[in-house]
């Protein structure tokens, strides 16, 4: 079992950047894929960034590439996800979600789930 809580979301200017970050609790983070998800009001949960158990995949969706940054410190226990250069449709509740082993892109792949951090960015 995993539990995650994320924080550090809230409201930015468009052009600006934030870091979320997401707890975990659980002994073995380090054998966890962990994934960002987000979700705009109206749209389907959507995929942001995973990064795999030990540090060496990532994976990106296309409206995020050179923009956000997801990494982790399994020490910690957290995982982050560092978004820059912020737009007004970045706007959503951001999702972390974990699964164990693998690199996994879609929501239906993932048991484990926080229960989000709203971020709104404005013009």
């Amino acid at each position: 079992q995993v539990q995650l809580v994320e924080s550090g979301g809230g409201l930015v200017q468009t052009g600006g950047s934030l870091r979320l970050s997401c707890a975990a609790s659980g002994r073995t983070f380090s054998s966890y894929a962990m994934g960002w998800f987000r979700q705009a009001p109206g749209k389907e949960r959507e995929f942001v960034a995973t990064i795999n158990w030990n540090y060496g995949t990532t994976q990106y969706a296309d409206s995020v590439k050179g923009r956000f940054t997801i990494s982790r410190d399994n020490a910690k226990n957290t995982v982050y996800l560092q978004m820059n250069s912020l737009k007004a449709e970045d706007t959503a509740v951001y999702y972390c979600a974990a699964q164990l082993g693998g690199v996994f892109t879609t929501r239906r792949q993932y048991d484990y789930w926080g229960q989000g951090t709203q971020v709104t960015v404005s013009s």
